[in-house]
């Protein structure tokens, strides 16, 4: 059996009442899924891997900084819940083939592949498209859709042997509306959502659904934090959340608990007839 590349466990024993909590007899939608994050040290991919594991799954955790992968493992053991971290480069194949093939080996299959893997917005985001650089303009094109790219097809190499899996990542509003100063953020998302389309008809006659999340500007995150005065034309942060919430039809902000909410629905056999799809967590700021 080969070891981990990198990689430390961190596993709850039990699942403690705190997660019971509240759930009654409900049974967990994920009970025992094998699920694999990939960037689950940012925000978003932090916030799912949580939901993930409060509905039963059993998490391996993933990225490239090791510590706020552990800080994530740690935080779902404390709940209760099952998480193992690994440093994993989403862009190299080796490092995630080799990852895959450890899971596999501890756990016996892969059920889910969750790639919130992100490109950092100060090397993407803030300059025209005229006085834009190519290179500049290309590399989120490159990193997003060679990280989505690979850990599905690595994926579902695992999956087609059970005839069973679901494979999911995150896309944004401006995969399909017109917004300034995102460089190639916007041809990328646009091409995650093709590469999902793509990937679900190829797999799911072997039983794989994929299945991609649009939600739009979580002030909760970091990176939105970073870039609200670009987004929003130098309004101050409180502004922009107003500028945010009255694009939606509920004028509110998109939360974190939204989209792993989502997540966790879209990851269940509750979902079943999902597949191929994008789903639209823009609460009305994008019309289908």
């Amino acid at each position: 059996m080969s070891a981990p590349p990198k990689t430390a466990a961190i596993r709850g024993q039990v699942r403690i009442a705190a997660v019971k909590q509240g759930r009654g007899t409900q049974a967990m939608m994920l009970k025992d899924k094998v699920v694999v994050v990939y960037g689950a040290g940012g925000a978003i991919g932090g916030a799912v891997a949580r939901a993930f594991a409060s509905e039963g799954a059993r998490l391996f955790v993933t990225g490239r900084r090791r510590e706020p992968v552990d800080a994530v493992a740690e935080e779902i053991a404390a709940a209760g819940g099952s998480a193992e971290a690994a440093t994993v480069d989403a862009l190299d194949e080796q490092a995630v083939d080799s990852h895959l093939r450890y899971v596999v080996e501890q756990a016996g299959r892969l059920d889910v592949s969750f790639n919130a893997v992100g490109v950092p917005d100060t090397e993407v985001v803030g300059v025209p498209l005229v006085d834009l650089d190519a290179d500049r303009f290309s590399l989120p094109i490159a990193d997003y859709t060679r990280s989505y790219f690979l850990t599905a097809r690595l994926a579902a190499r695992r999956m087609i042997e059970n005839a069973s899996g679901v494979i999911m990542t995150l896309t944004a509003l401006p995969a399909r509306s017109g917004t300034t100063l995102v460089g190639g953020y916007a041809p990328a998302q646009a091409a995650k959502e093709a590469l999902t389309r793509s990937l679900s008809a190829e797999l799911a006659p072997h039983g794989i659904r994929v299945v991609a999340l649009r939600p739009h500007g979580i002030p909760e995150t970091p990176s939105m934090r970073e870039v609200a005065g670009l987004k929003a034309a130098g309004l101050g942060y409180e502004q922009f959340q107003k500028y945010l919430a009255d694009s939606t039809h509920p004028r509110r902000v998109m939360t974190l608990a939204d989209v792993a909410g989502a997540a966790v629905l879209m990851a269940s056999d509750r979902a079943s007839g999902l597949t191929g799809t994008t789903v639209n967590l823009t609460m009305g700021g994008l019309d289908d």
